[in-house]
């Protein structure tokens, strides 16, 4: 069992909200997190939509359902009977008693009209993403924060191991990824097997449960195209000629790979004071594990390879930092930068309210150069006191500073700045 950070925050949800919602990627430990939950802290009793008997009896008559629990339920995988819904609203419009029913569901419940808009007011949403790096050390890891605190942090140095032993060890964190059963499996063969079987059942039935049509043969294409443009820029006319879609098929099946949770999307972030920037969304697969086997990477040819082990570790870095901030006291918002000069910055963090702006970049090299930082230097320039602080994230062993406010750190500081 690992110990999921997000725990605290869903348990704080129910103590006040009539209904709280888990939802995440398949194999992510939502199952085994909302058991865990109803067994001890928040007990209630425990049923998932995934067993026949109980999904036909929720669906015959969703009201007569929920009368014979009076006290809070856990319903696992409840996209799969939305005839639930409005049962459930109408209970909790009886009652709102807080802590009434903690949902489970391997879809995005804000891209589910039905889900979204039965319960608008209602319901509180939790994201469980595949294990941290830190959730696999017993490690609550503090990055996020530390990046707004108004003091300097003390950024970790890596130098315990040689420099290709270090860049060894990174390769064997991302080609991994976090899914559980994943991690599990020692053996590269293993774990390729496991990926394989999860997109197949990820593909054909979850999103084909949500298409509500008969094939998705295309999809498979679609995912690797995909997972061939990670990190980049998302044109969708480029994107439908590769696979050989048209852009209405390919936008809504991007939308149904969102929606599960396989693909992530990074919203552009633009202020009037710095012009002319490029408003397209980049994408990202789940997990760096899952992207390495879609593009057939192994621990040699990441060893080997710059562009590849670019695109991994820019990807892992997304994860890892969507992850903190779903547990963050800060709780700032992801974005990207670039404008029309080809400035750009990986990652924006902005505190709510925009009060603090925080640009991260990643760089898959030992040695960190002035230019590395010219996309941060912009925004430093463009933002003054807006703009809080600026890290290359590098494979290198030392932290350094590189002008007022800007610092290369070594990537182990995702997961090695603890919290507090």
């Amino acid at each position: 069992m690992y110990v999921r950070h997000i725990t605290d925050h869903v348990l704080a949800a129910l103590q006040d909200t009539p209904v709280v919602v888990l939802h995440g990627a398949r194999q992510t430990g939502k199952s085994t997190l909302a058991r865990e939950i109803a067994s001890g802290p928040h007990a209630a009793a425990y049923l998932t939509m995934d067993r026949a008997g109980i999904q036909a009896a929720a669906k015959s008559d969703p009201e007569g359902f929920l009368a014979q629990y009076g006290g809070p339920v856990v319903l696992d995988e409840i996209q799969r009977v939305p005839e639930l819904l409005l049962a459930i609203k109408a209970e909790v419009d009886r009652n709102r008693r807080p802590g009434r029913y903690l949902l489970t569901g391997s879809a995005h419940v804000l891209q589910l009209p039905k889900l979204a808009d039965s319960l608008a007011g209602r319901m509180e949403v939790h994201t469980l993403r595949p294990l941290s790096q830190g959730e696999l050390g017993g490690v609550r890891e503090g990055f996020v924060d530390a990046l707004f605190r108004s003091e300097s942090p003390v950024w970790p140095n890596d130098l315990g191991d040689d420099a290709a032993s270090s860049r060894s060890l990174l390769a064997r964190r991302i080609l991994t990824g976090g899914y559980p059963e994943a991690v599990a499996r020692t053996s590269p063969a293993r774990r390729r097997q496991w990926f394989e079987a999860y997109l197949s059942a990820v593909l054909m039935r979850d999103v084909k449960d949500l298409a509500n049509i008969a094939g998705l043969s295309d999809m498979p294409k679609l995912m690797a195209a995909v997972a061939g443009r990670a990190g980049g820029l998302l044109n969708y006319a480029d994107l439908a000629r590769d696979v050989g879609l048209n852009s209405v098929t390919t936008r809504r099946y991007l939308t149904l790979l969102q929606t599960t949770f396989i693909v992530q999307a990074v919203q552009p972030w633009f202020a009037n004071r710095i012009k002319r920037v490029v408003k397209s969304e980049k994408l990202y697969l789940s997990d760096s594990g899952l992207l390495a086997h879609l593009l057939d990477v192994t621990d040699e040819s990441f060893m080997t390879n710059s562009k590849v082990a670019g695109t991994l570790l820019e990807n892992f870095v997304a994860g890892e930092l969507m992850k903190q901030i779903s547990w963050s006291q800060i709780h700032p918002t992801l974005w990207h930068f670039r404008d029309h000069q080809n400035h750009e910055v990986d990652f924006v963090l902005e505190a709510p309210g925009g009060k603090a702006i925080v640009g991260v970049e990643v760089k898959a090299s030992a040695t960190p150069g002035k230019s590395d930082f010219r996309g941060l230097r912009l925004l430093a320039e463009k933002l003054e006191g807006r703009f809080h602080r600026g890290i290359l994230l590098y494979t290198g062993r030392e932290a350094i500073p590189f002008g007022r406010n800007l610092f290369a750190v070594p990537v182990s500081a995702l997961w090695r700045v603890a919290e507090g």
